[in-house]
């Protein structure tokens, strides 16, 4: 995979991935299109209310999840943003750790009632830790303590 020129935002989603202290960072859509495979439906791995969520895999062979939201749903950028700095705060060991997001708006070239027009697409992402299916159940299990009873 070619990266498009975005080496250093490719650069900067590997340090915050590998640097656990590091602030989640501003990604371009077509980086994380790139990595998802244009969201392909090969890549999706759950779908909840909101959005969908597409495992995206760097050239390092690392995986995250990304979560593109719905276009359907008017998402504020007062809300978006306090979302994203809601989640940027959340440091703990038992969550998944947030490592970006996207937030842009593109004219595209659209049909609309006969004719051609640039309409505005706004695209949301939500970029964190990828875990498989799986591994969480895995996770809990192997760091819980026994709670079975002592026999009397």
């Amino acid at each position: 995979m070619t990266d498009g020129g975005q080496g250093s935002e490719l650069a900067a989603l590997e340090k915050v991935l590998l640097d656990e202290t590091a602030d989640p960072v501003n990604l371009p859509f077509s980086l994380l299109s790139s990595i998802t495979g244009n969201f392909s439906e090969a890549q999706e791995t759950g779908r909840g209310g909101f959005g969908a969520v597409y495992r995206g895999v760097l050239p390092s062979g690392r995986s995250i999840a990304v979560k593109q939201l719905f276009e359907r749903y008017e998402i504020l950028d007062k809300n978006f943003e306090t979302e994203v700095t809601c989640l940027a705060g959340v440091k703990h060991k038992n969550t998944v750790r947030f490592l970006g997001y996207c937030s842009e708006t593109q004219q595209v070239l659209m049909p609309y009632d006969g004719k051609r027009v640039l309409a505005d697409v706004r695209h949301r992402l939500l970029c964190f830790e990828y875990m498989p299916k799986g591994c969480l159940a895995d996770c809990i299990l192997s760091t819980s303590v026994d709670h079975t009873l002592p026999n009397n």
